[in-house]
């Protein structure tokens, strides 16, 4: 017999206490007056706070002062260049997470939510069961466990770091290999190279930053290489292992692993790992896929992420899930118990801290302020922290000529302040336009600080303005971003 309210310890019961959850549970308790209790095993603030956006947009803003005596001088600034001193910035920035962490907190705590500092796990369609042994019931359970960085079946993989891993380095090695091709790898790329460490990246596929424009991320990567960084494409790890322990003879690869190891060669793979650990025991050597062999300081995995579902139970009550772990839910973010929902990353739809946030104020307004609200995952603008940066919002201009006839509007060129200094980096303006409705389907930026232009250039794509209202806007001279309304003729149609 289904229980009734009264019989449940909460109205809701949030599992992750990462920016969607926290969101959610002080909606539903804050607004709507529910009974929420929120139980989290690490840090309250999640990925996002602790071990993702905040502290690495923070040694972003680190490593940007790499190049500015250089251009100081050319300014006529008489500046003196010292090292980079990453302890004196680790203590500052791990000082800054505590305080927002507690800011986290407090935000619960005034809106009346119970806290667990635990790992919750589901028993059933109403029960969370913590590590301690205790149960709580809610009517409803909202998951928002979000995801994890994974490293590649390797031999001796656990030698290398993640992403999570960066921010407690003891010190900053010499030389680092960083392997991936996405947005984290690139990011990191570029801010170890900043922070003067010699930095080589592989990535398998022909280009980086797969499924962004192509424009745009093949002027990052001339950018990268200009910077220092040797970026390898086409190019993986095979083998690794301390360069003092190395020996010559055939040792199980990466191809091993996902072709199908034998036995023994797995559990040499097991016996390898388990001995292994993270950034820790000295250089490390690599073979690549072309063969090439070289020792680094330290290795960095940036190769994927994974939804933390392991271990919840939630196979076992009903819960659907995805060949990748992922939670599987309806435009509500309701899962296949309809009493369970899920938001976040651990859903994998759009994995970005902003539309987590969104995603629990939707659920909160359906599920306990009576308005269904569906989550609009449509023309969401981010940002690519590299440098410089990249703004994007809308299609592709490779999307868009498969969808409809358009027109790209596009621009390349040395900004002022930068072109005035000698420095010879580029940057691009582009927009895609619909040649029948005239609508401006995308916008691509390339160019310092473009996470700052492209928020407010998606603010016109999302309400889909055309280009004639695009270029009936001023011009702010003299500025980067007023080429957006000042491209009058297509570079080329398609």
């Amino acid at each position: 017999m289904a229980k009734k309210k009264d019989d449940f310890d909460y109205d809701l019961f949030v599992i992750g206490g990462g920016s969607g959850g926290v969101r959610a549970a002080r909606v539903a308790a804050g607004d709507y007056g529910a009974k929420v209790a929120l139980a989290e095993e690490s840090r309250y603030g999640g990925t996002c706070v602790i071990r993702g956006c905040v502290p690495k947009k923070l040694m972003v803003f680190a490593s940007g002062y790499v190049n500015v005596v250089d251009e100081a001088k050319c300014y006529g600034w008489d500046l003196k260049k010292g090292p980079f001193d990453w302890h004196s910035f680790r203590d500052r920035l791990h000082t800054e997470l505590d305080r927002l962490e507690e800011v986290y907190r407090k935000l619960l705590a005034g809106s009346g939510v119970d806290t667990y500092d635990q790992r919750a796990r589901l028993k059933d369609a109403h029960t969370v069961e913590l590590v301690d042994g205790t149960t709580k019931t809610a009517k409803h359970i909202l998951v928002a466990t979000g995801g994890h960085p994974v490293r590649p079946p390797l031999p001796n993989a656990d030698l290398g770091i993640v992403s999570d891993d960066i921010f407690h380095l003891e010190q900053l090695p010499k030389s680092m290999l960083i392997i991936g091709g996405g947005y984290i790898a690139c990011e990191f790329a570029c801010i170890m190279k900043g922070l003067g460490v010699e930095v080589t990246q592989y990535y398998r596929g022909a280009q980086i930053l797969r499924g962004f424009d192509d424009e745009a991320r093949g002027l990052i990567a001339e950018c990268m290489q200009e910077s220092g960084i040797d970026l390898h494409l086409g190019t993986n790890i095979v083998e690794m292992s301390l360069a003092a322990e190395h020996e010559e003879g055939p040792q199980p690869t990466q191809s091993d692993a996902t072709m199908g190891a034998s036995a023994q060669q797995l559990e040499e793979m097991r016996e390898k790992n388990q001995g292994a650990r993270a950034g820790q025991g000295g250089p490390i050597w690599v073979k690549s896929s072309n063969g090439g062999e070289k020792v680094f300081d330290m290795v960095l995995f940036a190769t994927g992420r994974k939804p933390s579902t392991d271990g919840m139970g939630l196979e076992d009550i009903g819960v659907g899930l995805g060949r990748g772990g992922e939670i599987e839910v309806d435009e509500y973010s309701q899962t296949a118990v309809p009493s369970i929902y899920a938001i976040g990353d651990v859903t994998d739809r759009v994995n970005l801290t902003p539309v987590a946030i969104r995603e629990g104020v939707a659920f909160a307004q359906t599920v306990f302020g009576g308005e269904k609200t569906p989550v609009d995952h449509a023309l969401i603008p981010s940002a690519i922290f590299t440098q410089p940066e990249m703004g994007t919002v809308g299609m592709t201009e490779e999307e868009a000529r498969e969808a409809e006839p358009v027109e790209i509007y596009a621009t390349s060129f040395r900004p002022m302040q930068s072109a005035f200094a000698g420095n010879s980096e580029r940057v691009l303006m582009k927009l895609i336009v619909s040649k029948e409705t005239r609508v401006v389907l995308g916008c691509h930026i390339v160019a310092p600080q473009a996470g700052e232009l492209i928020q407010l250039a998606g603010i016109a794509v999302k309400n889909k303005l055309t280009k004639e209202q695009f270029d009936a806007t001023c011009a702010v001279h003299p500025t980067m971003s007023e080429e957006l309304v000042t491209m009058r003729s297509p570079t080329r149609t398609a």
